[in-house]
């Protein structure tokens, strides 16, 4: 729901001019009175948001955080008029990606609105209340209280959609003469997936609490966020069971796609054949013509369709239960979840193996960390090699799949560490530890590295590779453009790669946000599910790249992204095994995928890239992965024909996970959206 932004009272004044970029000195000075929200996420404090009323009357909010370089320094001011709507709202100041500058104004009868990514106006004729793009936290803890104030709990917004909250649960924080009675929310209409606030018993904001990312409560009950979060995550998980029972119901007896083109073997698109599944499993796969369909078994004409294995999406942090929906119905049966809050991960595995969760398969790796101002906001921090070594045996014991090394891990710690892995038969990847190059991390264990970033890192500057937080990507953003892929020292790294089998995931959807896009921009990832998704929601997507230092352009960005694409290709080329992920919403998968086709890869390559493949890096390529016989019925019917065009893969009509047949519209609208995705 939020995004990063800002704000100034002299833009309240003279509406929808276009205001400076307003320097963090120039933003606004909280009185000591202000109402302060400390921002944290499970490893660290990131930042404080604080909320006052000016003496004429107007709300204000200040808002500072750095999350691994990412900076945000932002200000607001707002008005409400007679009806308790905005009628006046100004955010100013700047982010990692730019001007934070976004205003909204009501003027005889007509709504208008503009920020970094969009502009428009509306007639006004009841009340609605506009939902900020980005600025401080105060303007979305307005937005829910007027919300929570509103009859039957309901709001229409502007720019447009209609917000509802139901209670979710409720706790007591706080002791003595600070203890009080909070109110959990669950708040739909504003994402495609629900948003869970804490509001106390007068209706005023408490807290918001997001166990991926950052939260933000009520300054002096930090501690209580832990205890938060699992309440939060149980009164959801009692929503989710519903779900699951809805579809998780197993088919009655065998199913058949006949006369269907399908991926076969995880190497090659075949036409005419039949597919037959029973008790989970694939049975039969063949031309049309030589297999024999059992009488009782569900028949699904394949005409003019595809069957493929079930999507992976190698690189997905499963935010929470509301995730799973939205994966199935993009066709992504299995996911490898990089890094997570761990008690979370272990939960949602526990009650999708029981039933009571609609998920995808998630192979879950452990994230492993260093302390320092640019330490993960997920996952387990080590202070010493012993404790590094101990948190991969407390991976093992939990059951994880693999350990991520993040960039703050101690560089001295890395060989001890993965051999310890290793002897636990862990899988290792990860970030590039501060400091190094991928090649010195491959020769002290790593497996695989993450993001196509680290990969060219071999080629950077020493400035670049000893940078910390946001600046090794920038960094990538400035020299990429100029390496030569087949020439020292990329050269070599790559002739290691291949001897090593050290796997890729490149990310490539990450790189195009960063480099390619422009504020306004809906990237290719979304373009197509334009329309389908909020209006509030669709304009997060629409946030542009990294700001472009002086001295260079979004062009020479671009032209550093094309290199990084190139990479990919010539990695593939090479034999360096390619995952497919998209460390976002999963709806970049296809783009991620699109990419590749871009960067040399054929349709049936890039396909193996999120089957086959992720497949068998994590060792389940025996279970599934393909359409084989004896395999788990893991399929994805699509309409059209993504060996001409791997966009079709889009276009979900039936998802199978375990042989548990399901309606991908019916999937889409649990999941948020309003329909399929365009051409």
């Amino acid at each position: 729901m939020r995004k990063v932004t800002s704000l100034v009272s002299l833009c309240l004044i003279i509406p929808l001019l276009a205001c400076a970029q307003t320097p963090t000195g120039g933003l606004a000075v909280p009185p000591p009175t202000a109402q302060r929200f400390a921002v944290v996420s499970a490893t660290a404090r990131h930042g404080t948001s604080m909320r006052w009323t000016a003496s004429d009357g107007t709300k204000m909010g200040r808002e500072s955080t750095l999350l691994r370089g990412l900076v945000n320094e932002t200000d607001s001011a707002s008005h409400a008029s007679n009806d308790g709507m905005f009628d006046r709202v100004t955010v100013r100041g700047h982010t990692s990606f730019g001007d934070a500058a976004e205003t909204f104004a009501i003027n005889n009868g007509m709504a208008s609105w503009k920020s970094v990514v969009d502009a428009g106006s509306a007639a006004y004729h009841s009340p609605a209340e506009y939902l900020n793009y980005g600025g401080p936290f105060d303007l979305q803890a307005d937005f829910i209280e007027t919300l929570l104030a509103s009859p039957h709990q309901s709001l229409a917004m502007l720019p447009s959609g209609q917000a509802h909250a139901e209670v979710l649960t409720s706790a007591f924080v706080g002791e003595g003469a600070s203890r009080k009675k909070v109110t959990a929310y669950v708040v739909t209409g504003v994402s495609n997936t629900p948003l869970a606030i804490w509001a106390d018993e007068s209706g005023k904001m408490f807290a918001q609490i997001d166990s991926l990312s950052l939260s933000y409560i009520l300054e002096g009950f930090e501690s209580v966020v832990p205890m938060l979060q699992k309440a939060q995550s149980d009164a959801l998980a009692l929503r989710s069971r519903d779900i699951a029972q809805k579809f998780l119901k197993k088919s009655a007896g065998p199913v058949a796609f006949v006369n269907v083109r399908a991926f076969v073997d995880g190497k090659r698109f075949v036409d005419g054949q039949t597919v037959v599944v029973d008790h989970g499993l694939i049975t039969q796969v063949g031309a049309a013509g030589t297999i024999s369909v059992p009488k009782d078994a569900y028949v699904i004409d394949g005409a003019g369709k595809t069957l493929v294995p079930g999507l992976w999406d190698a690189h997905q942090h499963i935010v929470g239960d509301a995730t799973g929906p939205v994966l199935l119905s993009l066709g992504i049966t299995s996911v490898r979840d990089p890094g997570n809050v761990n008690p979370l991960t272990l939960s949602r595995a526990k009650r999708r193996a029981e039933g009571e969760l609609l998920s995808p398969r998630v192979y879950p790796s452990s994230l492993i960390d260093g302390k320092s101002p640019y330490t993960a906001q997920v996952g387990s921090v080590a202070t010493s090699q012993d404790q590094a070594i101990a948190l991969v045996r407390q991976a093992k014991a939990d059951g994880f799949d693999a350990i991520k090394i993040y960039g703050s891990f101690n560089p001295a710690w890395l060989r001890a560490t993965t051999a310890e892995a290793h002897r636990l038969d862990l899988h290792v990847h990860g970030h590039l530890p501060f400091g190094m190059r991928p090649a010195q991390a491959i020769a002290d264990g790593y497996d695989e590295i993450t993001h196509i970033f680290y990969v060219i890192m071999q080629a950077m500057p020493d400035s670049v590779v000893s940078a910390t937080g946001l600046t090794r990507v920038e960094g990538t953003a400035r020299y990429s453009k100029d390496v030569d892929l087949h020439a020292e020292p990329m050269k070599s790294l790559i002739t290691t790669m291949v001897q090593r089998k050290t796997a890729v995931d490149p990310t490539l959807v990450v790189a195009e946000a960063f480099f390619v896009q422009e504020n306004g921009d809906l990237s290719p990832a979304y373009a197509s599910f334009a329309g389908t998704l909020p209006v509030s929601f669709e304009r997060g997507l629409r946030q542009g790249g990294l700001a472009v230092p002086a001295g260079l352009t979004r062009a020479d960005y671009r032209a550093s992204f094309a290199k990084l694409q190139s990479l990919v290709g010539v990695l593939h080329k090479a034999g360096v095994p390619i995952v497919a992920g998209t460390d976002g919403y999963g709806m970049e998968l296809v783009r991620e995928l699109e990419l590749y086709v871009g960067a040399g890869f054929t349709t049936a390559e890039a396909l193996a890239s999120a089957t086959i493949v992720p497949a068998h890096l994590v060792g389940a390529d025996k279970r599934t992965g393909s359409i084989e016989v004896g395999k788990a019925a893991d399929l994805l019917l699509v309409n059209g024909n993504p060996q001409v065009n791997i966009g079709e893969l889009r276009h979900t009509n039936l998802v199978m996970m375990d042989g548990v047949l399901m309606d991908a519209n019916a999937l889409r609208a649990v999941g948020g959206f309003s329909g399929m995705p365009a051409d």
